[in-house]
């Protein structure tokens, strides 16, 4: 596979705070929402986000993070590493994910999110959507819009957890 850098980390940066704004504009009642990550990388991006809403509002979101795994419809796994910090009834989620592919982790995700109880409305932020749904799900909030072909394979890498930021777009030849 031949990899080539499509976001650099400032452009990561940028997409990141153009989330927070608009999750700032969309959502009247800040002190509603939780941000939820999805394990691994959605857990960072998640945690730049409620960084970006203290420094912008003074604002300390709360954050959870989820494990898509025992929830998954294709592979699954016993052990549920989420972490839900708060009860979620009544309450405004904001679902943040790296890459928004098929919708079945976001699915997932959601499947997790009501076994821990029953939020007033649930949304998602994603850095990229490469398109190629298999399910009815869409993003309210996205970094990047990059089109893919289903050979073709989205890599996001963050600082936190990879040593450095970036998104590459790995092809066949």
């Amino acid at each position: 596979m031949k990899t080539k850098e499509i976001v650099d980390d400032v452009t990561m940066k940028r997409a990141i705070t153009r989330i927070t704004y608009e999750i700032i504009e969309r959502n009247k009642n800040l002190e509603k929402i939780v941000l939820a990550g999805i394990k691994t990388r959605g857990v960072f991006i998640a945690r730049r986000i409620q960084e970006r809403l203290q420094q912008l509002e003074g604002l300390s979101v709360p954050l959870a993070e989820l494990d898509t795994k025992p929830f998954r419809d294709d592979r699954k796994s016993d052990d549920d590493t989420s972490l839900m910090p708060l009860d979620i009834n009544g309450r405004e989620i904001i679902l943040v994910d790296d890459v928004l592919y098929t919708g079945r982790t976001i699915r997932a995700a959601i499947d997790n999110l009501v076994s821990h109880g029953r939020p007033s409305r649930v949304s998602l932020a994603v850095l990229v959507d490469r398109g190629h749904r298999e399910l009815p799900i869409r993003a309210d909030y996205v970094g990047k819009n990059i089109p893919t072909s289903t050979d073709e394979e989205i890599i996001v890498e963050v600082l936190e957890y990879d040593g450095k930021d970036r998104v590459s777009l790995a092809s066949p030849n």
